[in-house]
């Protein structure tokens, strides 16, 4: 690992937290905090599944100590960075990353959910209590994240801050 990389991945995990405290929506009975979701997007596109889970399982650790998440933070982003990640790295094109974060975090995460919450949190729901926050959550978040990698490649940042070969 070099330096460059550990700062901006410390950058992310900080924007992860302070995201999670100022940027949020009702989804349901749930809230929705799509700056997760948009990071996990971008750090699948800069640094694969990898480093993009590292991530997600950081902000995850402060957010839950902070009092600012949950838990079900930690299935949720975690398992839409890495198939964020994976489908980057298989397909090359951002939007497949987007779908990734959807379906592992909107769909996968969301059932995972339900025996995980009732293992840690003691709660008793069922899959669909789960599906509609995490997906709408995933849904803005990949879209953000969509638009922002976009808009970081116009501008060439994308490829100074890219780990790995070049944007595609």
């Amino acid at each position: 690992m070099n330096t460059k990389k550990l700062i901006l991945m410390a950058m992310f995990v900080a924007i992860g937290v302070a995201g999670s405290a100022f940027v949020y929506f009702p989804a349901g009975i749930a809230r929705a905090y799509p700056i997760q979701h948009a990071i996990n997007v971008i750090a699948a596109v800069l640094f694969g599944p990898g480093p993009a889970v590292l991530i997600a399982f950081l902000t995850g650790v402060v957010r839950v100590l902070t009092g600012t998440g949950s838990l079900l933070a930690f299935p949720g982003g975690m398992i839409g960075a890495f198939l964020a990640g994976v489908l980057y790295i298989k397909f090359g094109k951002v939007w497949f990353a987007a779908l990734g974060e959807v379906i592992g975090t909107g769909l996968i995460a969301s059932v995972i959910a339900v025996p995980y919450a009732r293992l840690l949190l003691g709660t008793e729901f069922g899959a669909l209590f789960f599906i509609p926050p995490f997906f709408i959550s995933s849904l803005t978040g990949a879209l953000l994240g969509m638009v922002l990698i976009v808009r970081l490649r116009k501008v060439n940042t994308l490829e100074v801050w890219q780990w790995g070969s070049g944007f595609k």
